[in-house]
């Protein structure tokens, strides 16, 4: 259900409605998209990759140290929910950006998604906290489904907003700017159901040191994490695999509104709809990839996953408005649930099992993501504004898949949990396509 609340802000925030009014009010401002902020000229388009890449910076910088602070003082849930509240805040706030407020504006937008990538390590955390092994994958691929559903029928809401602006009596740039007051309120809300129902927080450990107060201890208990990690050869392993394809698989998530817009000239009813296709076949992709990770294993299922983004890469330096654009925009929407699911499982999977530390642990797990995004995006922006082409940015994260891709071949033949126990799982390299039919199923 948490997915379910936070997921309108990915959908309606990133991908669709937020995107598309950035670009319009950027125009506003001047046709050629240049613009100004803190004094410096910078194409709109390439102001908003900026602007998640400081995002996505500042909580990659303070995440392991709440997150450490967290598992020591036993408050993950009053964390998860302070970047709840903080998150939904800054959308809503969204509401009062207009050409006049672009500077004020950006910087709510980066006060929005610290607040969402924030609370998204704490509520990944939870679980190995709430649940078994063997169920990690359904589990996880269940989250991101609901979250795509709820998001959708937010989207909806939204649309019947602006396209009926005028039964409503508005103008549509305020029904547009209302989508992002519904989205605070819509995610604030549903978080409700998560908040009374995850377990309670425990309180501090048992044992725990006192003396230095909750700064030092926080630092101290995120050195013991580090230090495990260093005697996890596979989970240092996976992380530098995830950290590379990672780059590739958000940015695009990020750009492709923009990319959309901008290279396309998609009008963005056509925009829109695309979106809210994705997240349909998103839904399924997740479920597939689910059921091929349990017959094939985790990393050799990512590893196909990779190759499609590989792929993906190509078709979109070459695409064209029509029917190549959603062949291609079909591919993504197979492909970026199912991506995102299966590293949350394997992660889970890969953990020391029965940890007290899993809020430290998927702080790393989510610095890895948040930097990796940091690098992706600012790529991004950086070649679309030296070369003048968001076609050519797109082919250079084909480079990002690639290191990914080898990065988890050196798993092949390496069991996920590095330790003993009935619970680990044998992890095979990928096979030849012609081999994965008749492939058993991977024991858990």
């Amino acid at each position: 259900m948490y997915d379910w609340a936070n997921s309108v802000y990915p959908l309606v925030i990133t991908s669709s409605i937020f995107p598309i009014y950035w670009g319009a009010v950027t125009k506003d401002i001047n046709p050629t998209d240049i613009v100004d902020f803190l004094g410096f000229k910078v194409p709109g388009s390439s102001l908003l990759t900026y602007a998640i890449s400081a995002a996505f910076l500042l909580i990659a910088l303070v995440s392991p140290f709440l997150t450490s602070l967290a598992d020591f003082s036993g408050r993950k849930k009053l964390f998860l929910q302070f970047f709840c509240y903080l998150g939904a805040a800054a959308c809503a706030g969204l509401y009062f950006f207009t050409k006049d407020t672009l500077t004020v504006s950006t910087f709510v937008f980066i006060l929005a998604t610290v607040g969402f990538s924030g609370s998204i390590v704490f509520y990944n955390s939870y679980l190995p906290d709430i649940s078994s092994e063997e169920k990690y994958d359904s589990l996880s691929a269940r989250g991101f489904s609901m979250g795509y559903i709820g998001s959708v029928l937010l989207l909806v809401l939204c649309l019947v907003l602006i396209e009926g602006h005028e039964m409503f009596g508005l103008a549509k740039g305020h029904a547009t700017r209302l989508s992002f007051l519904l989205t605070g309120l819509w995610w604030v809300g549903f978080a409700q159901i998560p908040f009374f129902t995850l377990p309670a927080d425990p309180g501090r450990p048992a044992g725990a040191v006192t003396e230095g107060g909750w700064l030092l201890n926080g630092f101290r208990e995120l050195g013991k994490v580090w230090a495990q990690l260093n005697q996890l050869p596979n989970l240092k392993r996976f992380l530098l695999a995830y950290f590379t394809y990672n780059m590739g698989v958000q940015t695009v998530m990020y750009v492709a509104t923009i990319f959309g817009d901008k290279v396309l000239n998609l009008e963005s009813k056509e925009l829109i709809i695309t979106i809210l296709l994705l997240q349909l076949v998103g839904i399924l992709g997740a479920y597939l990839f689910a059921k091929l990770s349990d017959r094939i294993g985790n990393t050799r299922a990512l590893s196909w996953a990779v190759f499609i983004w590989m792929l993906i890469c190509i078709g979109g330096y070459f695409v064209q408005k029509g029917w190549s654009f959603f062949a291609l925009a079909s591919i993504i929407g197979l492909t970026m649930g199912a991506i995102q699911s299966l590293s949350r499982s394997t992660y889970s999977k890969i953990i020391p099992e029965n940890t007290p530390n899993t809020a430290a642990f998927f702080s790393f797990f989510d610095v890895t993501e948040k930097l990796s995004i940091v690098i992706g995006t600012a790529v991004f922006g950086i070649i679309a504004q030296l070369t003048g082409s968001m076609r050519n940015s797109i082919l250079s994260l084909i480079v990002f898949f690639i290191l990914g891709l080898g990065f988890l071949l050196t798993l092949r033949g390496k069991k996920l949990r590095e330790a003993t126990g009935p619970s680990e799982a044998t992890v095979p390299g990928p096979p030849p396509a012609s081999a994965t039919a008749s492939t058993p199923a991977t024991p858990k």
